[in-house]
């Protein structure tokens, strides 16, 4: 960021720059490129008489290198050279002893050779500089290209996926209907395989709706807005365990809720990662005879809020743990544990577009903690 310290007059010498530079990075006529050069030096060479002449010694050398320092800057290579070579002739004639006269005396050799040596640095170091600074310029242009492509990409990639999703539900609705009224008018007449063969039509048709909803849900997620504002993580933890637990009736579950911090985000967001996070503890914990789910804070970052949720049910193996957070991963099997598989891969989302990380830890057998990390207020 520009320091606004510098004033206008820096800030227009700074954007002067920038604007030669990417001039004469467009100019490919070498006639231009190497008049640029011999201009450097004569304004240069001019810039040393006028100084000498009010009496100031020795500025001929800085000078003459700082021509060739934005030579080789703003012209390239090739001119860099032409401007040491010009440089070194007019320091040697107009500079050294014996003055106006290719001969250079004994005592003035070392200041003759100290010139020639720091020409000859400073073109270099300039040349090079400006070979990587083209390289970054250009890197830093195809990645932005990389970037808007990407975008693109994602952007169309969810609309396949919402479209998609959409317009399977009209005909997975039919086959679930008429699949239920088969059920219902025919099921008299039908024997026992052919009664489970509806039935497992009717709960593909179901299995395969949950699916959809949840794409959609999570394609949702990528295109929607966030609105952020200041969440209370107590206050919505504690409203959806009181929701969760309307569903778990008949279980005992020992809820841990640990102080929660104050944070920064989209709090309908928010409430789908504690909905998951919690809903999964649920699901996995059932298992137990009692289960024990706890919510709370763990060390974070300066700038961020680390949470887990922490459960005793089957776990999983750390071996598969990047598996977890991709869509349409599961660890388990259907008929151990429902679920589609999208959950935590929308848990992902959601803490990415809050500019946190998601981990999980977990053995099998010995239950699974998950963390999330989200901006302090």
């Amino acid at each position: 960021m520009t320091d606004l310290a510098e004033g206008p007059t820096h800030l227009g010498v700074r954007h002067s720059l920038a604007y030669w530079n990417q001039e004469f990075q467009r100019i490919s006529s070498p006639i231009l490129r190497y008049g640029f050069s011999a201009v450097s030096v004569a304004i240069a060479l001019g810039g040393a008489f006028a100084l000498r002449y009010y009496g100031l010694r020795y500025a001929e050398l800085p000078i003459l290198n700082l021509a060739i320092a934005f030579t080789s800057w703003y012209a390239g290579v090739g001119p860099s050279v032409l401007a040491v070579l010009l440089s070194c002739v007019a320091f040697d004639y107009f500079f050294t002893d014996p003055i106006y006269s290719f001969n250079i005396s004994r005592e003035d050799l070392g200041y003759y050779f100290v010139f020639v040596a720091w020409a000859v640095i400073i073109a270099s170091f300039s040349a090079v500089r400006r070979r990587i600074e083209d390289s970054l310029r250009q890197t830093q242009k195809e990645l932005a290209e990389r970037a808007v492509e990407l975008e693109a990409a994602n952007k169309e990639l969810e609309a396949f996926a919402y479209s998609v999703s959409h317009d399977l539900r009209a005909p997975l609705r039919h086959v679930a209907g008429y699949a239920e009224l088969l059920q219902k008018q025919a099921s008299s007449l039908l024997d026992d395989k052919s009664r489970r063969y509806l039935k497992t039509i009717l709960e593909s048709a179901k299995r395969m709706g949950d699916l959809i909803d949840d794409l959609l849900s999570f394609s949702r997620i990528g295109r929607a807005e966030t609105n952020k504002a200041v969440v209370n993580l107590e206050q919505l933890v504690a409203q959806v365990v009181t929701e969760l637990g309307q569903q778990t009736s008949g279980r005992e579950i020992a809820w841990k809720i640990g102080p929660l911090p104050v944070c920064h985000g989209d709090r309908s967001m928010l409430k789908v990662v504690v909905v998951n996070l919690l809903s999964n503890a649920i699901k996995f914990t059932r298992i137990r005879p009692r289960a024990e789910i706890e919510i709370g804070c763990a060390d974070g970052r300066e700038n961020q809020v680390e949470l887990f949720v922490r459960d005793n049910g089957a776990g999983f193996d750390m071996q598969y743990v990047n598996k977890l957070f991709g869509v349409f991963q599961r660890l388990h099997r259907t008929e151990e544990f429902e679920g589609t598989g999208i959950g935590l891969a929308t848990v992902q989302r959601i803490i990415h577009r809050h500019g946190g990380e998601v981990r999980a830890e977990g053995a099998v057998d010995q239950g699974a903690t998950f963390y999330f990390s989200l901006p302090k207020v």
